[in-house]
C-alpha cells in the first residue's frame, strides 16, 4: 500500500547553534580541534534530522566533512543545519559553519559538512520520512545535489562494506615475538 508522504520545508528542520571558541577546546595549531567541531556538528544534524522525521535517529555516516578556513581562538562558530535530501528512511543534512572574529566582526565560511542518518519508530523498525522541500536559492542549490551525493555514498558504502571483510580482528603488532 503506498501512503502519500507529507512534505516538510527545510527551514523547518533548520537548527542555528551559536558557540564561543575556549583555549581547551584547541589543537596544537591553537586553532579549534576538528573532532570537536565533528561533535557539535553530529549533535546539530541530529536536531535538524528530528525535526523533520519526529522519530529517533542514528547517524550512518559523516559523508564529508570540509574545513576551509581555521577557527581560531575566541572566535565565535555559529552552525546552521537542515534537511538537504531524503530517501525512504534515510535523511541527509546539509551543515555549514560560518565563524566569527568576535572583535573585528569579520565573518568566514568555516566548515561544510554532510552528514546522513536513518530515523526509526519506537518499535526500533526504519521509520518513512517526511519528503523535502527546499525554498531559497541557497536550499534548492544544495538539495538538488542529493541524489548524485546519495549514488556516490552507496558506491562508497558498498566499497567499505568489501574493504571491512579484509581487515583482521587481530593485532598483528601482538603477535610479534
Amino acid at each position: 500500500m503506498n501512503e502519500k508522504r507529507p512534505v516538510k520545508r527545510c527551514r523547518e528542520s533548520l537548527v542555528v547553534q551559536t558557540h564561543r571558541i575556549f583555549p581547551n577546546q584547541l589543537n596544537n595549531h591553537g586553532t579549534l580541534f576538528g573532532g570537536e567541531l565533528m561533535s557539535m556538528l553530529d549533535v546539530a544534524a541530529s536536531i535538524a534530522v528530528t525535526r523533520h522525521a519526529r522519530s529517533q535517529s542514528v547517524t550512518a555516516s559523516t559523508d564529508s566533512v570540509d574545513f576551509l578556513h581555521p577557527i581560531q581562538r575566541n572566535d565565535a562558530i555559529t552552525i546552521e543545519a537542515f534537511v538537504s535530501g531524503v530517501g525512504k528512511s534515510s535523511v541527509e543534512v546539509f551543515c555549514k559553519v560560518i565563524g566569527e572574529n568576535l572583535l573585528t566582526g569579520e565573518q568566514y565560511l568555516a566548515v561544510t559538512a554532510f552528514l546522513t542518518f536513518v530515523a526509526f519508530k519506537t518499535d526500533k523498525s526504519k521509520a518513512i520520512v517526511p519528503l523535502i522541500e527546499p525554498e531559497t536559492e541557497e536550499e534548492s542549490f544544495i538539495c538538488n545535489g542529493y541524489e548524485e551525493r546519495n549514488k556516490n555514498r552507496f558506491i562508497k558504502r558498498e566499497f567499505n562494506k568489501q574493504f571491512a571483510q579484509k581487515i583482521t580482528l587481530t593485532n598483528s603488532w601482538m603477535d610479534e615475538d
